[in-house]
């Protein structure tokens, strides 16, 4: 924890979310209760091609209580232990040796792309909270060498079109209607980003995956400018049933999305 969120608790006067215990918004105890490890995620129905999706928790309970802390609550010092749960869900999605090796014998960049949320949810919050879980989680992944010593960045590619509704309270086929053309890659961020990395593997990342209707839209904006997807990953996903014999998760169709 830092001292900024130190202060914060003193005069906030915080309790852990997950057992109430004052002083932090989460204690030694249910921080060490988090999950240690992510799980391959599909929502039902899944939208078509959508990329191989990782996360790390069930969107319920503490891991929920966390997620909207931090969206609706601006409790900042959630970020930190929510990144660290989002990069065991992009480290998933890395092979273990690293993301192997591009041409010119360099080994192409890790990036992690977060999935936008409205402009009008950021301006009204004050800060992208998907953005800094996604920083965090670079980071994270910098520090333990997960992405087998290639370089690990963040590059917020994707912005929002105009018009696009909130997604809370629709359906799967209302979601996708209205995220249909929604987002999109302007060129200078990606120009930028060509100049520092001539090679990537492109990880989208979010906080939660309910119908997969933004991580598919978010999929089909970067592939439109030619940058492909190599997975989803997020911190939690809204969990309906497991399959028992491969151990995936299947979603159902609630949630908070963007």
């Amino acid at each position: 924890m830092s001292l900024r969120d130190a202060y914060a608790d003193l005069v906030l006067g915080a309790s852990c979310l997950g057992c109430g215990t004052a002083g932090r918004m989460l204690c030694p105890r249910c921080a060490a209760a988090l999950p240690d490890q992510a799980r391959d995620v599909r929502p039902v129905p899944c939208p078509d091609g959508l990329a191989r999706t990782t996360a790390t928790a069930s969107y319920d309970g503490l891991v929920k209580a966390m997620v909207v802390g931090l969206k609706e609550r601006q409790l900042l010092g959630l970020a930190r232990p929510l990144g660290d749960l989002l990069a065991l869900a992009v480290a998933r999605l890395l092979p273990e040796s690293g993301p192997g090796v591009a041409s010119g014998g360099r080994s192409p960049a890790v990036v992690l792309v977060p999935v936008p949320s409205r402009a009008s949810s950021v301006r009204a919050r004050g800060f992208d909270s998907t953005r800094a879980l996604t920083t965090r989680a670079a980071a994270r992944l910098r520090r333990t060498g997960v992405a087998g010593g290639a370089e690990v960045g963040v590059a917020p590619l994707l912005r929002t079109r105009p018009g696009v509704r909130d997604q809370a309270g629709l359906d799967a086929g209302s979601r996708a209607a209205n995220l249909a053309g929604a987002l999109t890659c302007p060129a200078v961020g990606l120009h930028r980003l060509a100049r520092r990395h001539p090679a990537i593997v492109a990880v989208l990342c979010d906080d939660v995956i309910t119908t997969g209707a933004t991580a598919r839209e978010a999929q089909r904006a970067l592939a439109a400018v030619g940058v492909p997807v190599a997975g989803i990953a997020a911190v939690a996903a809204t969990e309906r049933r497991r399959l028992p014999s491969d151990g995936r998760v299947f979603l159902s169709f609630i949630g908070d999305g963007h």
